[in-house]
């Protein structure tokens, strides 16, 4: 069985021909689906190749069409569900045009980004879907652009870059559940989020991520609309793992000024914020309010159930995949297909009032 196996694996173009009586070179056509070859020909090229268990190098055809059928995606964490479904999205989009996905993780690493991005180029990919670590530092990706590579964004714009990019409207949402949280009552509200910076965060400061300097921008622009000022020092970023971020959020939970309502900028996040409000002994929402970014299945499950703020995360994928797709294939942009790229807060039960709004309303009744 094992001698067999072996002889599969090393058919080649040769064999082909010679089982299906024509030339290699009309055998590489007609395996290619390129160039001239009679019906006749390509029926007995296939038959005979399926016979023999013959598999194509795709690199080789790739050479001889200049199509790899290959589509490389960039994400910074696959361990977060939320790139798990987007890149679902894609995978998905991909194989109903014929096109298989090569997915690389670079754990939010601009380096580890750059090295994806070359080595998806060497494998010769149609093309290119990436979620950038770095909306600022983008070299590598211009020079993708400037190649006539066909490359879209994912998720997060990159600064000084014109390609198609699918990501939400971040600013809108997150002035809209700031506004949430203090028309309940909240002055003391915490936002956490992985983002990498040299040190504490400063209003209006550079960010690496798109996606988090617009949230930070819509919390901003709700206090300032209510006449209040953004309490800076719950600003967290830099979280890193599970340890690091039950570490914040215990410390946001101490003291006089502790925070009434934590917004976790993404599910992973929200999970350890979670098991350290348990284990401080305290509760949602009674002793602090929480929203986190996406709404996966295990939101509607904790007690109580938690607000979210829901992202068309797999259309989004589905999105990108169709746009790369089209400009691999020449096709020019036509209306969007699909439902706008939006997201909307879902309240559930954990927001409520912080306690002192209570008294004083209890005090005033």
């Amino acid at each position: 069985m094992s001698s067999e196996g072996s002889r599969r694996r090393d058919v080649t173009v040769a064999d082909v021909a010679k089982a299906a009586q024509v030339s290699k070179a009309q055998a590489a056509r007609a395996l290619g689906n390129y160039g001239a070859v009679s019906e006749d020909v390509r029926e007995r090229v296939l038959a005979a190749a399926e016979g023999l268990g013959y598999r194509p190098n795709e690199l080789a055809r790739s050479m001889n069409t200049g199509k790899s059928n290959t589509i490389g995606v960039v994400v910074g964490d696959i361990e977060n569900p939320h790139f798990g479904l987007a890149t679902r999205g894609i995978t998905d989009t991909a194989k109903k045009s014929g096109y298989n996905v090569i997915l690389i993780n670079t754990d939010e690493e601009r380096a580890a980004e750059v090295d994806a991005v070359q080595v998806l180029l060497d494998k010769r990919v149609d093309g290119l879907i990436v979620a950038p670590a770095s909306s600022v530092e983008t070299a590598h990706l211009k020079e993708v652009r400037d190649s006539g590579r066909p490359l879209v964004l994912l998720d997060r714009a990159a600064e000084g870059l014109d390609v198609e990019t699918f990501a939400v409207d971040m600013g809108t949402i997150s002035y809209e559940s700031t506004k949430y949280l203090i028309e309940a009552g909240h002055r003391r509200i915490a936002f956490v989020s992985t983002v990498r910076t040299d040190g504490p965060y400063v209003a209006g400061m550079s960010l690496d991520s798109s996606q988090i300097s617009d949230r930070l921008e819509g919390i901003r622009r709700a206090f300032e609309e209510e006449g209040l000022s953004q309490p800076m020092d719950l600003v967290r970023l830099n979280a890193g793992d599970a340890d690091s971020i039950m570490r914040i959020t215990r410390d946001l939970l101490k003291g006089p000024d502790a925070a009434t309502a934590i917004i976790a900028s993404d599910g992973l996040i929200a999970l350890s914020v979670v098991e350290a409000i348990q284990e401080s002994g305290l509760s949602i929402p009674s002793d602090v309010s929480l929203i986190m970014y996406d709404d996966f299945a295990w939101t509607r499950l904790t007690t109580p159930p938690l607000t979210v703020i829901a992202q068309p995360v797999y259309d989004m994928g589905m999105a990108a995949a169709t746009a790369l797709i089209r400009q691999i294939e020449g096709r020019k942009s036509s209306s969007p297909a699909g439902p706008p790229l939006e997201a909307r807060l879902v309240r559930r039960g954990s927001v409520g009032s912080p306690k002192d709004v209570g008294v004083l309303s209890q005090a005033g009744s």
